[in-house]
């Protein structure tokens, strides 16, 4: 007989969650839970504390989901403990710069809040994920000042694709050495430009899917890189639906893409086998925070790329 390790908080490892969001003509608090390893429906996890908090984005380790920026701006950071449920708690510290639609990476123990808007940005600033009461510190600058983008991590890097330079997409992507500071590097080029993408990642390779693309139609393409090279992307396959406003989360073996609109909001929770090719797979829908569909998620898990 096996009998389980380490303490309760760092057993059954493989949930996603999805924190936030926005449905039609209204921002959610509400915070959404999965089992990356099975399929089926979301549950209810709690909420966060901001209605307003659609378009942050969400940074993690093994153990905290840490929450940074909201709709209408702010700096605000607050977190919960993922492997139980409740509302999420304040972190104590802000932001160096209020902003909405940033991206985030994370390797466990830092967390880095990418680019943004209203005021579209190339500011990144850092957290120590486990550390409470203490403000982000300035990180350094992404190669393009832009918003709407999708990050994914390994261990030892993150990297940041796509996004919005106003008035165009970016189909541009960058890198950097979490644990370090300092300006992020060009990685290459998606197969597509475009915004409000989904991505996730193992802790070699990462995966980009759907968004926004010129001169104006909603992407159903899926791309991929190896995070420990630089180059353009390669195709992946195909979304089942061309949307929009995509979160991405994942367990490092099975990437998960959730909720966007096409122009319809959508529930769907789609799944792809990262370390292969082909089109995604429905995983289930979103719970009754979403029934009716939902935009800006913040996604992130306990068992991401960055974590491997």
């Amino acid at each position: 007989m096996y009998f389980p390790t380490g303490d309760t908080s760092q057993r059954g490892r493989g949930r996603g969650l999805f924190m936030g969001g926005y449905t039609p003509a209204a921002y959610k608090s509400g915070i959404d839970a999965i089992q990356i390893q099975s399929l089926g429906n979301s549950i209810t996890f709690g909420n966060l504390s901001h209605i307003d908090y659609a378009e942050g984005t969400s940074v993690a380790s093994e153990t905290r989901a840490v929450k940074g920026g909201k709709a209408s701006g702010g700096n605000h950071i607050e977190y919960v403990t993922i492997a139980t449920t409740g509302n999420a708690i304040d972190f104590g510290g802000d932001l160096t710069s209020a902003r909405r639609s940033l991206t985030g990476i994370s390797n466990g123990s830092r967390g880095v809040f990418c680019g943004g808007a209203p005021t579209i940005v190339n500011v990144m600033d850092y957290i120590t994920i486990a550390t409470t009461g203490v403000n982000a510190a300035d990180f350094g600058d992404l190669t393009v000042t832009r918003r709407s983008q999708a990050a994914a991590s390994s261990p030892t890097r993150g990297v940041v694709g796509g996004g919005n330079a106003n008035p165009a997409n970016s189909d541009v992507i960058d890198y950097i050495t979490t644990a370090t500071t300092g300006n992020a590097t060009d990685f290459g080029n998606l197969t597509v430009g475009r915004r409000e993408l989904g991505g996730c990642s193992s802790s070699t390779r990462g995966v980009f899917a759907c968004g926004w693309k010129d001169p104006g139609a909603f992407s159903g393409e899926i791309d991929y890189i190896t995070i420990a090279s630089t180059g353009n992307a390669t195709d992946f396959g195909d979304s089942v639906l061309a949307r929009s406003g995509v979160q991405g989360t994942s367990n490092s073996i099975r990437g998960i893409f959730k909720g966007g609109a096409s122009p319809t909001y959508q529930n769907a929770i789609e799944y792809v086998t990262i370390a292969t090719t082909g089109n995604s797979v429905d995983f289930g829908d979103g719970t009754a925070n979403a029934a009716v569909g939902m935009i800006h998620y913040g996604g992130c898990s306990d068992s991401h790329g960055g974590l491997s």
